[in-house]
């Protein structure tokens, strides 16, 4: 019996050497992936939910696991649509892209607008009806048949690349275009 014991005091001095020079948060790091990568039953599960895992689990191959999906109000609240054509593109995108796996579609309809407009506390057009009409006359999205539509590529680029408008990646787009005017009317002044 004294042969079993001395690997496993062994190896506990191993591990404990390993993580002594460790942060706490790094120390549960690596035991939480320790555990599931030996596949020690129940201990992965009682220490932290498995979305709280910093490394993937063992097994899960080269897939990385997407974060959880987003509601259509906070998608919403961080692109922040101004008119019902961007609401319309944002709402297609959502369903294409963002939705639960089992609510996603490539098309979106008149019925999907007004759900996820209500949804969204987005304002109803006076007129779904024409919302993806016009939406598609913007350029945001091609024709389906039976008052269907799908998300082109303008609508994908404006929704993911240009919502918020008026903003650039660092912000800076904004106070460009007031200095700019600003200076406008400084040499207008000048100028008089």
């Amino acid at each position: 019996m004294s042969e079993n014991v001395d690997p496993e005091i062994d190896a506990i001095k191993v591990v404990l050497e390993a993580l002594t020079p460790l942060s706490e948060k790094a120390r549960v790091s690596v035991l939480d992936y320790v555990v599931k990568r030996l596949n020690v039953a129940g201990l992965a599960s009682e220490r932290q939910a498995p979305s709280q895992s910093p490394l993937p689990s063992p097994g899960a191959g080269e897939a990385v696991q997407k974060a959880p999906e987003k509601h259509i109000k906070t998608l919403r609240a961080e692109k922040k649509p101004r008119s019902a054509n961007e609401m319309a593109a944002l709402v297609a995108y959502y369903l294409g892209n963002v939705a639960p796996k089992d609510q996603r579609k490539t098309d979106v309809t008149r019925e999907d607008i007004e759900t996820y407009f209500k949804i969204a506390e987005f304002p109803l057009p006076n007129q779904p009806q024409v919302t993806l009409p016009n939406a598609r006359n913007a350029g945001y999205f091609d024709s389906a048949g039976d008052g269907k539509y799908k998300l082109n590529a303008v609508g994908y680029n404006l929704v993911v690349h240009s919502m918020p408008r008026g903003r650039s990646k660092n912000g800076a787009k904004i106070a460009k275009k007031k200095a700019r005017k600003s200076r406008r009317r400084r040499n207008t002044r000048k100028k008089n």
